[in-house]
């Protein structure tokens, strides 16, 4: 594995499963010192505990102004630097507009989109004290697309990839690159109760073309080619990781239905 980021500093928050998790091993495999940031403290620390020296935990609710702000300041403080951010922590709500309660949207919104902006706001000046760096935020292809049912979640994540657009063309000058990573299905257990129902993970597996859901391994990939040098020249881009998902309209299958009247042809 290189050392990409060897000297360097990464905050991930939802750093304590899934997609961040991952990341925080994939940051820490390539030379990063990483704080883990999660509101599981157990969980948290156990993958900090990981990482040894490398690694340190904060607990967080990132839907809490002034808990990001000392989220950052306790990463700088811990490890003297900051050089990369991934706003990953994220939470999900299904609903339809006149069903669903606004407290519950206004706490997805806190989550999946202020929580940018809290993090974003607190990170970057300590960007420029490092000579620049990489915000990487988590999107999703909820925010490409429309999805039933997902109203506050779809909103959130629309939001999430245009700020960052706005955060990349802001500060390109400062050497400070952002761009979002929007995963499609990916095993994790925020979507678990999704993919673990025989007849959703059926529709899944028709969709996606590659025929399987995600890792959040290969999600980690992304991100930290995102976060790395090798990006040195991408910025205010949404990454889509998705297998293909969202790369055909919609329509049926024509193929495998002209395949179908050929075969029913051919035994007549």
């Amino acid at each position: 594995m290189t050392q990409r980021f060897e000297g360097r500093v990464a905050l991930v928050t939802g750093g304590a499963s899934g997609i961040g998790a991952a990341t925080v091993r994939r940051l820490a495999s390539e030379g990063a010192r990483v704080m883990v940031a999660d509101r599981d403290e157990a969980l948290g620390k156990e993958i900090a505990a990981e990482l040894g020296e490398r690694g340190a935990f904060h607990q967080v609710d990132v839907s809490q102004l002034d808990q990001v702000e000392e989220m950052v300041q306790s990463t700088v403080d811990q490890f003297g630097r900051l050089d990369v951010l991934f706003n990953n922590a994220g939470i999900g709500a299904f609903g339809e507009t006149p069903d669903l309660d606004p407290d519950t949207w206004h706490q997805v919104i806190a989550v999946d989109l202020h929580s940018i902006f809290y993090g974003c706001r607190a990170a970057i000046p300590h960007l420029r004290a490092a000579g620049g760096g990489a915000i990487v935020n988590t999107a999703s292809i909820s925010g490409v697309g429309g999805d039933y049912g997902f109203a506050a979640y779809t909103a959130a994540k629309g939001a999430v990839i245009n700020y960052t657009r706005t955060l990349a063309i802001d500060h390109a000058r400062e050497n400070i690159r952002v761009n979002a990573v929007s995963p499609g299905a990916i095993d994790t257990a925020l979507s678990k109760t999704l993919i673990t129902q025989p007849d959703i993970l059926e529709d899944y597996l028709a969709s996606i073309p590659i025929g399987r859901v995600g890792q959040a391994e290969e999600i980690a990939g992304v991100v930290a080619f995102l976060a790395s040098d090798d990006a040195s020249y991408l910025t205010g881009q949404n990454i889509v990781v998705d297998g293909g998902l969202t790369c055909h309209t919609g329509q049926p299958n024509f193929t495998s239905h002209i395949r179908r009247l050929q075969r029913d042809s051919s035994s007549e």
